[in-house]
């Protein structure tokens, strides 16, 4: 009988009823690094009129309860057991919201959690602490009703505020004009006690228009990843970002289309609160957040050890577990090129040893495809890969290194992903490659065969010492591979058996 993939631990999921969609994420389990199993939104506009009229609309609470309905079926079918789900602004602005969520609890079929603005915005810097490795910087979630800003020093959070500066809330309260929009940004911005503490740091953009707004920017730069996490603008470009839109809705028509149509019209109101943040703020980038409230509400169930966890090498650790032919290698690997970079004087940064052993704990994630498309598999699924805490050189370096491991990586289709990095970056990548090319073919991905070996360095020579009953490894085919690593270190290469 094949073993549940989740025996250790059921699916969980969030259902968020927010200002402008009902979104439902179920997890494959609890953990410091939660992968979604089952995405899935509809974009009902709770929060249009709200601001003017005081009311939720009877079509968008209509198609809210229908949604409610369908996640439930779909939590059913997902064997979800653990289900939370929470309203946000539009629920709690207005004077039907009552009445709405006693429906939506019955669609649903659990117990809703309307959270207050405070409250939010600690969950959506719960959320960015739980996707990026010591964060630190001032917290914006824009939704479709309110603008939750939170000042965070790694796991320090500051008190946070709500603002009435939602896509859909500016759009009612401007009667439809983005610079009467930017002025009522600028109103409750400058009052804003997070912004004060924003110069020079990063400013973490959390909500589906900025997520949006950065697709356009990513598209405009013809960038070379499609992962929105760790995404980062410089503050002088985001600046830039109204213009892009009504440059995107003008002359490409193609760029606007890839954001969902039910968004486009509040891309100019994200672009204008955007703009009035930067110019009171003064951040040095604008970093875009995938992770929010949903994962802030994970996190905040985690142990405080679990907490502590680098959520990076977390995720690195189960990929390891889960999809290598054995779980001891991804370790044996950090050890043995622990041992090699030492040998041979190779300086490094903590940050650089971070992801250097997590490239090991990957490198063996496309073992299941064919062997003549192993490289380009295993870089696509770590440069794509729902994994958090790293930035995006990080992720290039990542995925290079582990297609190095495969012979790959140096052809014209990642030639963007090596613009990524610093000439320095990628020369380790590709030496990190090769030190892997050599430790496959002498373990065949088994535990307990590297510890047994070593790779020795002199001034002038790499030396691969061999115990007496793997000597029949040396042979041309090793030895081709040493010098391939021996030359990038500036060494001769031997085989020793000991």
């Amino acid at each position: 009988m094949t073993p549940d993939r989740n025996e250790a631990g059921r699916p969980v999921a969030i259902v968020d009823i927010g200002s402008n969609s009902v979104r439902l994420v179920a997890y494959e389990r609890l953990s410091r690094a939660p992968t979604p199993i089952f995405n899935e939104k509809v974009l009902c506009g709770l929060g249009k009129g709200v601001a003017t009229t005081g009311m939720l609309g009877t079509e968008a609470m209509d198609r809210a309860l229908s949604a409610l309905r369908a996640f439930r079926v779909l939590c059913r079918n997902l064997g979800v057991a653990d289900v939370h789900v929470l309203a946000t602004a539009a629920a709690r602005d207005a004077r039907n919201g009552p009445a709405f969520l006693d429906a939506a609890a019955a669609a649903v079929g659990a117990d809703i959690e309307l959270i207050g603005g405070t409250r939010e915005a600690e969950l959506s810097a719960l959320g960015v602490s739980s996707g990026f490795h010591e964060a630190d910087g001032v917290v914006g979630d824009m939704g479709g009703g309110s603008l939750e800003l939170i000042d965070m020093r790694r796991s320090a959070l500051g008190r946070g505020v709500s603002l009435p500066l939602g896509g859909l809330a500016l759009l009612d309260a401007s009667k439809g004009s983005p610079k009467r929009a930017g002025r009522i940004a600028r109103d409750h911005l400058g009052r804003a006690t997070a912004l004060k503490a924003l110069e020079g740091r990063t400013f973490f953009a959390v909500g589906g228009t900025w997520r949006a707004l950065a697709k356009l920017h990513m598209k405009s730069r013809g960038y070379p990843l499609t992962v929105m996490h760790g995404y980062s603008m410089p503050a002088a470009d985001a600046l830039g970002l109204g213009a892009l839109v009504e440059r995107a809705d003008a002359e490409d028509p193609g760029a606007i289309a890839a954001v969902a149509s039910a968004r486009r019209p509040l891309l100019a109101y994200g672009a204008a609160v955007l703009e009035e943040v930067i110019r009171l703020g003064r951040p040095r980038e604008i970093v875009i957040s995938a992770m929010g409230v949903r994962e802030g509400l994970l996190f905040e169930r985690l142990a405080a050890e679990q907490r502590r966890d680098d959520p990076l090498v977390a995720a690195a650790r189960e990929i390891n577990a889960q999809g290598s032919r054995s779980a001891d290698h991804g370790p044996d690997l950090c050890a043995w090129t622990d041992v090699l970079y030492a040998a041979a004087g190779l300086a490094e940064s903590v940050a650089e040893t971070r992801l250097r052993h997590v490239a090991c704990l990957m490198a063996d994630i496309a073992w299941r495809a064919h062997p003549d498309s192993r490289g380009d598999h295993a870089l696509n699924a770590v440069a794509n890969g729902t994994f958090a805490g790293v930035d995006h050189p990080g992720r290039a370096f990542l995925a290079l290194a582990v297609a190095y491991r495969h012979g790959g990586g140096d052809g014209d289709a990642q030639t963007g992903l090596r613009a990524l990095l610093t000439p320095q970056a990628l020369e380790r990548a590709r030496l990190l490659g090769a030190a892997m090319r050599v430790a496959y073919l002498i373990s065949a991905a088994m535990g307990g065969v590297l510890p047994r070996t070593a790779l020795r360095c002199t001034k002038a020579r790499l030396t691969l010492a061999l115990p007496p009953d793997l000597a029949d490894l040396a042979s041309e085919r090793c030895l081709a591979r040493l010098k391939q690593l021996a030359k990038l270190l500036g060494r001769e290469a031997d085989v020793k058996v000991e």
